[in-house]
């Protein structure tokens, strides 16, 4: 089982992307934005994060840069999931391991999720 951290301001999409991945046999915590994350990820061993672009605090993408200056972290596969930023993303392939657009399929998110865990990134 792996822990998958969710940072998202939308409760309700947080919420459902939560459940829909503990019903996939993961551990997942749910933080409101990137500095959130942040401190999850520094105080849990924590395998994959799922990211929003826009939040409050910390965005997705300043999320991703403290994490990959990280010597304890920077392997950490990091999933980005936006509308309007997605290509900002894409334009930093370093930062992120995979870069979805919403609305997304569920299905195919997980798929990208156990292919990173799979990876032995984690």
């Amino acid at each position: 089982m792996a822990v998958i951290v969710v940072a998202e301001d939308e409760f309700l999409l947080a919420d459902m992307l939560v459940s829909f991945l503990e019903d996939a046999g993961h551990e997942a915590l749910a933080a409101p934005n990137g500095l959130a994350a942040l401190e999850v990820i520094r105080s849990k061993s924590v395998d994959l994060i799922v990211t929003d672009y826009m939040m409050p605090a910390m965005t997705g993408l300043e999320l991703a840069q403290a994490i990959r200056d990280s010597c304890e972290m920077k392997a950490l596969p990091i999933v980005l999931v936006s509308g309007a930023q997605a290509s900002i993303g894409r334009a930093h392939p370093g930062l992120f391991d995979a870069v979805l657009d919403k609305p997304y399929q569920l299905g195919a998110m997980l798929n990208i999720i156990e292919e990173l865990l799979s990876d032995g990134r984690s």
